[in-house]
């Protein structure tokens, strides 16, 4: 089966030789083509250039079976990766919005047994058909914002039986969806209620059954820490890590995002394939992840949604760094999956770019996840994961029309989702 888009008013973040990822100056730079098409072959790219260089007669040669799409005054783009969510989760947490209203900090919700602990709980009463068809829900609702790829964490269960509850719906969304979804194990989110003033047997724990269970289960991609102030030390940290790495679980990190925490250091020690949140990010924390293989990764709806600091991203790239945006989908902190309003975040409290967004919730924010050779540009061989935009004048529009649904058609592994 050959799908054919024709008539592409503008083919954005198209690669020849494809890279891993964009950093510092490169990240203002997106490869475009007017006037475009782009060939569907099965579930992956098979080809794309100009109108005016399109051979019809090779592409209908064979007598296939071709489905031409007319996307005249529209945009295609890559599928978002949205490398960091908490999509799998019980119930809402509005009344703790009300309280952030009335002036309560995080920390404080946290302390009164709400926050991560209140989700916890009601994990713990969900049943996994019921955690499976809420998350479900949400799947479809991120596929039709554009969203082709996602990271999906533990962390709401904090006991071995309830995070591997959360990892087997995370399984069956990536049997079950045609979404590119890694999972990642977060039992280190939080120390629960049963453990207050236990906090090392907890790590204890974790190390000692959750993590060789989930291993011996191959349920986890990767290995998360919330190693903050308030929340897991960087000693707690590299314990977790250690042992994570022992069983070939690569380190994703919560980093930084209540104060310096050292959370970035211990993350690049361990070569984590990202560092998370980063509201907090000074000299020491750039020079140590400059030159590493691990991504800086902002999470805008967080900040804005809690009203903190915002990440120091301009002086990032100017400094030379890569940086990837991704949403935190959580009831907690940040309730929406929307990565276009990500991208428009990004441009109106961090100062980046269109071109710089674009980068940092595509091409960059595949690598953050580890799907950079399959998703995150439209290059040949990658997986047919893009939408098609309703009639734009131009990139510049997406960011900027921050509510507008500009996605008319979401194609995933080929197909219209």
């Amino acid at each position: 089966m050959k799908t054919l888009v024709i008539n592409i008013k503008q083919l954005v973040q198209v690669e020849d030789t494809p890279c891993s990822c964009k950093a510092g100056k490169d990240m203002a730079r997106v490869g475009i083509i007017p006037d475009a098409y782009l060939l569907v072959e099965d579930e992956k790219i098979a080809g794309f250039g100009k109108m005016e260089d399109l051979n019809r007669e090779s592409i209908y040669a064979n007598g296939d079976t071709i489905k031409e799409i007319d996307a005249s005054g529209r945009l295609v783009l890559p599928s978002y990766c949205d490398s960091h969510t908490h999509l799998v989760y019980a119930g809402s947490r509005e009344i703790e919005y009300i309280d952030k209203i009335r002036g309560l900090s995080y920390e404080e919700i946290a302390k009164r047994g709400g926050g991560i602990l209140n989700s916890a709980e009601r994990i713990r009463h969900a049943s996994e058909e019921e955690l499976f068809q809420s998350a479900y829900e949400r799947i479809q609702e991120i596929a039709g914002f554009g969203t082709g790829a996602v990271e999906i964490k533990s962390g709401y269960g904090l006991d071995t039986e309830s995070e591997l509850k959360m990892l087997k719906v995370i399984r069956r969304l990536k049997a079950e969806t045609p979404l590119l979804i890694k999972s990642t194990f977060l039992g280190a989110h939080a120390v629960p209620a049963e453990y207050k003033g236990r906090q090392t047997e907890y790590v204890d724990l974790i190390i000692n059954e959750m993590i060789p269970t989930i291993a011996g289960e191959e349920l986890a991609d990767y290995i998360d820490v919330f190693c903050d102030k308030g929340f897991f030390t960087v000693e707690d940290t590299d314990r977790i890590l250690n042992a994570g790495m022992k069983y070939g679980m690569r380190a994703k990190i919560h980093a930084n995002e209540l104060d310096y925490s050292g959370g970035v250091q211990v993350g690049v020690k361990y070569n984590a394939i990202s560092v998370d949140h980063l509201e907090y990010i000074g000299e020491e924390e750039i020079s140590a992840l400059l030159g590493s293989e691990t991504m800086p990764t902002v999470l805008p709806g967080a900040a804005f949604f809690l009203n903190m600091p915002y990440s120091p991203v301009r002086k990032m790239i100017e400094a030379g760094l890569p940086v990837a945006l991704a949403s935190d989908y959580n009831p907690g902190s940040s309730p929406s999956g929307n990565m276009k309003f990500v991208m428009s975040l990004g441009c109106i409290n961090y100062k980046m770019l269109p071109e710089e967004v674009i980068n940092a919730t595509t091409l960059n924010s595949a690598y953050a996840m580890g799907v950079q050779e399959e998703a995150g540009s439209i290059a040949v061989g990658k997986l047919a994961n893009f939408y098609i935009t309703s009639p734009l004048p131009g990139i510049e529009y997406i960011p900027y029309a921050y509510t507008a649904n500009i996605v008319e058609a979401t194609f995933l592994r080929g197909k219209q989702y």
